[in-house]
């Protein structure tokens, strides 16, 4: 994926972006105090990507071991499963290379043209539209709350972006992201996937390692979910998201 490629997000612009939420000078880690360091953040990414993606796709409900993923990703067929099962893995893995490229570049932004780029690979051939916001209602299984109209989808994204500038701290932030974009619904499906790449792409910009979801804890994050999308009380699913960040990650960025 060339940097000509990249540049072609939906609205056709090049992005050097420079977002009010993406500066990392003025972001801090007021729980574990870790300092910014942004190419260790990344190196410690790429080390786990495989990781990430084996466990997105499992949440997902797509059974795929670590060695199967680490396989696919080097190019060769892992032999039974589905074909849309693969391209969902390989969405993730494309998705994830545009999200480091933009990092590294420092063109990441918290901005709906940078999100619908991510998705129109994380959603190809997944969702019932890819690479835009959806054009029509949404329901969530298990809740009764209702996603907002889709005519309010840019003002509610803007209003999300400056909302996140009012919080003082890089991982209130970035989860506040991951958890409104998963409770208003962008986009027709892969909102929680999505939610979750801007979430770890702010902290990466942001020189701070990115948080992973274990597969192993769907049914406590299945529950967590569904209580906030009822309540849109953050605490727990913010202490939760928390609790998932590697410790041995913390202490790497703290040496």
């Amino acid at each position: 994926m060339t940097r000509a490629q990249l540049s072609k997000l939906p609205d056709g612009k090049e992005y050097a972006l420079r977002s009010d939420i993406a500066l990392h000078e003025k972001m801090k880690d007021s729980h574990w105090h870790m300092q910014p360091n942004k190419a260790k953040a990344l190196m410690l990414a790429k080390r786990m990507l495989p990781e990430f993606i084996c466990d997105a796709v499992n949440l997902e409900g797509i059974n795929y071991t670590l060695p199967e993923i680490q396989t696919l990703l080097d190019g060769i067929t892992v032999g039974g499963h589905k074909v849309s099962d693969q391209q969902i893995a390989l969405n993730q893995h494309q998705a994830w290379r545009l999200l480091l490229q933009l990092i590294e570049e420092n063109r990441f932004a918290v901005k709906a043209e940078i999100a619908c780029a991510i998705h129109a690979l994380a959603a190809k051939e997944d969702a019932l539209e890819w690479g835009k916001f959806r054009s029509g209602g949404v329901t969530i299984a298990g809740t009764a709350h209702m996603p907002p109209s889709a005519d309010k989808l840019p003002e509610l994204f803007a209003q999300m972006t400056k909302d996140a500038e009012q919080l003082p701290d890089i991982y209130d932030k970035a989860i506040f992201i991951f958890l409104t974009m998963a409770r208003h619904q962008f986009f027709y499906d892969v909102n929680k996937r999505m939610g979750r790449f801007m979430m770890n792409g702010l902290l990466l910009h942001n020189g701070f390692p990115a948080i992973n979801l274990p597969a192993k804890r769907q049914l406590e994050f299945n529950q967590l979910m569904l209580a906030f999308y009822d309540s849109s009380d953050q605490r727990q699913m913010n202490a939760f998201l928390r609790s998932c960040l590697d410790e041995r990650v913390i202490q790497i960025m703290k040496e």
